[in-house]
């Protein structure tokens, strides 16, 4: 039965994590630009949903390509963001959504683990990319976490509690609100609506692994920026995208909490 869980999980991470290209790809932009339209050909992106979901691929253009397009066509990237299918990125939301069935087995959490993965690591593409967490995502996620949470708790065997689920996400995103006001130039407010919703995730299984997920991202987050310091690939005051690692620091909290 966990072979075939995880099996499930796997093959649901990888659909979902082809369909991530393209999101992230007109996401990618500074805040004050209107999300992509075109590719970077300057073709109109169509299909399912507004053309939000499919391939990230153009069918008017030969090849797909990572281009430098002018910055005075609407709706066309202005930065290298590629825009063509990706190996990595399914096979990451798979590992990472087999990883959290493997650790959580048949326990009716594991359905929101999986259903939030992909939009964890879509999060995870575009601050990479423009060091930036949209509100168009990280809001319904904490909504989605706090709600299907909740349904979850109503379900027998359900391996943690709503309320400490809440609790959660309240506390995290307090601190993170906390460390915004007192130093505005080191966290951006997308990593404090983030907060709000890994929180509430992290809360689930209780403080103690509230405070490993929390520990373990900033962990994460300072080893990766010292490194680019010795490196002399970045400075001190160098900005780095701290959501990657507030993510990677939730995951690795769920797995904890989950196992």
């Amino acid at each position: 039965m966990d072979a075939t869980l995880i099996a499930v999980a796997a093959t649901w991470g990888a659909l979902t994590g082809m369909l991530l290209p393209r999101a992230a790809y007109r996401l990618s932009v500074e805040p004050d630009e209107p999300w992509r339209d075109a590719c970077p050909s300057g073709h109109p992106i169509s299909g399912v949903a507004g053309g939000w979901f499919g391939s990230a691929r153009c069918a008017s253009c030969a090849v797909a390509v990572t281009p430098v397009t002018p910055a005075a066509t609407p709706g066309v990237a202005t930065t290298s963001v590629p825009y063509r299918p990706s190996v990595a990125v399914p096979l990451v939301t798979a590992a990472a959504c087999a990883a959290l069935a493997a650790a959580t087995g048949a326990r009716p959490e594991l359905v929101v683990w999986v259903l939030l993965a992909p939009v964890a690591v879509l999060l995870t593409l575009v601050d990479r990319r423009v060091h930036r967490l949209p509100d168009q995502l990280t809001l319904p996620l904490a909504a989605a976490a706090a709600v299907l949470l909740g349904l979850a708790g109503l379900l027998p065997a359900a391996g943690g509690s709503w309320t400490s689920a809440l609790l959660g996400g309240l506390a995290l995103g307090s601190g993170y609100l906390t460390l915004f006001l007192i130093h505005p130039a080191g966290m951006g407010f997308g990593d404090v609506k983030l907060a709000l919703s890994l929180g509430t995730m992290l809360g689930w299984y209780g403080w103690p692994v509230l405070l490993a997920g929390a520990f373990a991202g900033f962990l994460l987050g300072s080893l990766y920026g010292l490194g680019l310091i010795v490196l002399r690939l970045a400075g001190r005051r160098t900005a780095i995208p701290f959501g990657p690692f507030m993510i990677a620091g939730t995951l690795a909290g769920l797995l904890l909490g989950a196992s």
